[in-house]
């Protein structure tokens, strides 16, 4: 029995993970599985998927169960239909059935990949840090008691008497000696791992709106899942600015508004200090993801010599989404405003300093006008396999 369930388990696992290939796009955009990732594994919650139920067939000789009137097809179970009654109840009728299944980092990563076409990342590799284990790889003579095999050892001394011509197969005792005895042995293993610590930088200033931190998060996560599946030790480091900067936790990250100015840099010079202090670039892969609207105080000066003098030497990869969403968007003031042009300057600064400086193919820039973009960033973020 257990050699036909397995293969059909894989067969539906096989659908289950098609589904979710199918349906990426509209993943990527939804707020469902936010917050439903765990440490190594995500829940998927999965629409559409069809409860089978029973129906009546036909009998050859017309008796017997399922005899009485009704067609072919007609549900078993008896009832109103659709419409009948003086209305719907409470509760009543069929709905989309859901089913909530947990997808590996791993897998969900590799399904981002073949769909995105995404290269694998390759590591900076600067030092080659291990983690080492015992693993259990065989027998050997001697060991303690507690590692005492008692089959094994049998097993060598049957062999031993019956090449010496001891055993007596009229009464057949099998004498367990010291060179009998077996222990189970272990090796120390060596296993190469590399650390990653990755930045998410994002604006919390007035005129970035809760759609605006949703698009944020979105990118966020499946960033997350990416670098997860290549770096199981990911550590994330969640900064906020307004004119001011601070390290929060990642509830606070994506549900703290304030109404003060933007100054950007002075989020860059808290992630310079962070990495100064906890994370030594020749030990560690370090990313940034920054987010905000692209307003910022100040002619963007400042913010090009940190970039340049201190943190992108010291980065794998940085990338900025900027958010062009205006804060009127949707709202009763969206016909007077649609002829604005909201693209933030940041952006322009940004890409103008990219143009003359050194670490320019460190930084992947993106815009992103509404939902339908999040993938398209996700693709550029990633898509440069370091």
């Amino acid at each position: 029995m257990a050699s036909n369930i397995n293969p059909s388990k894989k067969r539906f696992e096989d659908i289950l993970k098609g589904r979710i290939r199918d349906d990426l796009k509209d993943f990527v955009k939804s707020d469902e599985i936010i917050g439903k990732k765990g440490k190594d594994k995500v829940s998927i919650p999965l629409k559409y998927i069809n409860i089978p139920r029973f129906k009546h067939g036909q009998n050859e000789d017309e008796s017997g169960m399922g005899e009485g009137e009704g067609d072919v097809g007609d549900p078993v179970a008896p009832g109103e239909q659709e419409g009948e009654g003086e209305g719907r109840k409470a509760g009543e009728g069929a709905g989309d059935h859901a089913l909530e299944i947990d997808v590996t980092i791993e897998d969900l990563a590799q399904i981002l990949q073949e769909e995105l076409e995404l290269p694998r990342i390759e590591p900076k590799g600067k030092k080659q840090l291990y983690t080492t284990f015992e693993r259990y790889s065989g027998l050997r003579r001697t060991g303690p008691r507690s590692l005492f095999r008692f089959k094994p050892s049998f097993k060598e001394a049957m062999k031993r008497q019956i090449a010496s011509g001891e055993y007596d197969y009229e009464d057949p005792r099998i004498i367990i000696t010291k060179e009998d005895e077996r222990y189970r042995s272990w090796k120390t293993t060596k296993k190469p791992e590399t650390d990653a610590v990755v930045f998410y930088l994002m604006d919390v200033s007035g005129s970035m709106s809760e759609r605006h931190k949703s698009i944020a998060r979105k990118v966020s996560f499946w960033t997350d899942v990416w670098l997860r599946a290549h770096y199981p030790g990911l550590e994330s480091i969640y900064v906020i600015h307004d004119y001011d900067a601070q390290e929060v936790d990642e509830q606070t990250f994506y549900h703290t508004t304030t109404s003060g100015g933007t100054r950007i840099w002075s989020g860059y010079n808290l992630i310079n200090n962070i990495i100064e202090a906890r994370y030594r670039p020749n030990d560690w892969n370090i990313y940034l993801f920054q987010y905000s609207d692209g307003d910022n105080w100040g002619d963007s000066i400042k913010e090009m010599e940190i970039l340049d003098g201190e943190l992108l030497p010291k980065v794998n990869l940085m990338g900025y989404g900027q958010i062009d969403i205006p804060w009127w968007a949707g709202g009763a003031y969206s016909n007077y405003f649609h002829d604005v042009d909201i693209e933030g300057q940041y952006i322009k600064d940004l890409e103008e300093y990219l143009t003359i400086s050194p670490y320019a193919d460190k930084v992947v820039t993106s815009r992103i006008t509404g939902e339908d973009d999040i993938i398209d960033t996700i693709r550029e973020f990633l898509g440069t396999g370091k």
